[in-house]
């Protein structure tokens, strides 16, 4: 009985860390293309931006690869799935909000 919940907890463990990862690298992803491309009525359409939430991905699948977070039976489409989704989704977010906040000089 015990060896089940330090497995689910180490299981629940590795979920938040993954899931925390993806956050805060599409939040940077967002923040850097926001420094890049800057936040004016041409940066929404600016493909620059893109390249920066497609590398914090691309960083993330490197990381957890070689980290060993999960081993190589475990970590399957679905997690690529996941990161990709997460990761573009607080980046898509935050950049939506950081282009259309009212911004003062």
């Amino acid at each position: 009985m015990s060896t089940e919940s330090i497995s689910d907890r180490r299981e629940h463990i590795r979920s938040v860390s993954v899931t925390a990862l993806s956050a805060l690298l599409g939040v940077g992803a967002a923040l850097a293309s926001a420094s890049w491309v800057g936040v004016s009525d041409a940066a929404a359409q600016n493909t620059q931006a893109l390249a920066f939430v497609l590398g914090a991905i691309l960083v993330q699948y490197v990381f957890i690869n070689l980290s060993g977070i999960y081993s190589e039976d475990e970590f399957g489409a679905k997690h690529y799935l996941f990161i990709a989704f997460m990761t573009f989704s607080l980046w898509f977010v935050t950049w939506g909000i950081l282009l259309t906040a009212e911004h003062t000089g």
